[in-house]
């Protein structure tokens, strides 16, 4: 007896493997896939009609068009969204996957994306930090000429032609690593606040594009940590009734809290941050916004993204802690021990 025989009127079944599957638990799943596979499809979108100047789906309901491409576009969007969704229950569908196992492979996915996102602001804080250094001490020409000197003063040519590649490594990177490095990256904030100090004490020397550094990495390490903070439990919770809660109940709670407050949370991030070309993620990254300070670092429309990869992170690990929370709820054997790290 297959998984599937069970699901087609509601009963139980068990999987070759042992674990228990129903069909009450494909849909708890097949919520939390097509959840993320909509939340794929709108930053795809996101990209297309701001970066692309794709008409976006607006017009398919009565709004304005981004641009004059044919309505044909918006359709061909839209469909974006129709093929992840069936992605999603394509999957679920094919798969046998208890609820456990579901969490915790959408929590090493989030993993992946939070490796990558660490890597990338480690190397684009150095290789920036380093070209603001060269530029502010008249040193830049030198090493690689005046053009590209005169370029890399440039944040739409620094964005597009220093920190796009470099993220674009990251990604990579992250793939043959399995560390977060929030360790480090806090050594690293310790370290950049301790070299603004010697400078500024000792050398008299003082720049802004240090402080940025700071703020830069510092930024990172809060929002990017927090989807593994959840995981691991390690936000603050008032903890008046909860800690007195069966296990059961506390599945309720961290089910609906998943729900209710966590992924209504990031989708309000998501559709405002980045609904329209002017909105506070979008407007800042499309223009490579920098601060004023003219040798700083050039990365604020970066800090601005951060945002954005708070929400998808979050989001992700919200739909994980859903799917585990569930399976609480159901006396699923395998539940996460909190006392140690789950993500590797």
């Amino acid at each position: 007896m297959t998984a599937l025989d069970g699901v087609q009127d509601g009963s139980s079944a068990i999987n070759s493997d042992g674990s228990h599957s129903s069909g009450s638990a494909r849909i708890y799943r097949l919520f939390g896939w097509v959840v993320l596979a909509v939340m794929a499809a709108f930053l795809i979108n996101n990209y297309l009609t701001y970066w692309q100047n794709l008409p976006g789906i607006s017009p398919i309901f009565g709004g304005k068009a981004n641009g004059s491409m044919p309505i044909l576009w918006s359709w061909l969007q839209l469909a974006i969204y129709a093929a992840f969704a069936l992605w999603g229950i394509s999957y679920v569908s094919r798969s046998s996957a208890t609820l456990r196992e579901d969490s915790a492979r959408i929590s090493q996915i989030n993993a992946y994306l939070i490796r990558a996102a660490f890597f990338a602001v480690l190397i684009v804080g150095l290789v920036d930090a380093a070209i603001s250094f060269l530029r502010v001490e008249g040193l830049l020409a030198g090493v690689v000429g005046e053009q590209l000197a005169e370029d890399l003063g440039k944040s739409r040519f620094r964005g597009a032609y220093v920190h796009m590649p470099l993220i674009a490594a990251s990604v990579v990177i992250a793939a043959f690593t399995r560390t977060l490095g929030f360790t480090w990256l806090a050594l690293l904030v310790v370290g950049a606040e301790l070299m603004i100090v010697i400078g500024r004490f000792v050398f008299s020397y003082e720049q802004a594009f240090l402080a940025d550094l700071v703020r830069f990495w510092y930024a990172a390490l809060f929002l990017f940590a927090s989807a593994y903070t959840l995981l691991e439990e390690g936000h603050v919770r008032v903890d008046v009734f909860y800690a007195g809660m069966a296990a059961r109940t506390k599945g309720y709670v961290n089910a609906v809290g998943s729900v209710v407050l966590g992924m209504s949370l990031c989708t309000v991030i998501l559709v405002i941050g980045m609904g329209g070309k002017q909105n506070i993620i979008n407007s800042p990254i499309l223009s490579y916004e920098v601060t004023q300070a003219g040798f700083g670092l050039y990365v604020k429309y970066l800090m601005a993204g951060f945002l954005g990869v708070f929400a998808v992170t979050m989001m992700v690990q919200f739909v994980a802690y859903f799917l585990d929370a569930v399976a609480d709820i159901r006396g699923e054997p395998g539940g996460r021990d909190h006392d140690s790290h789950s993500v590797q």
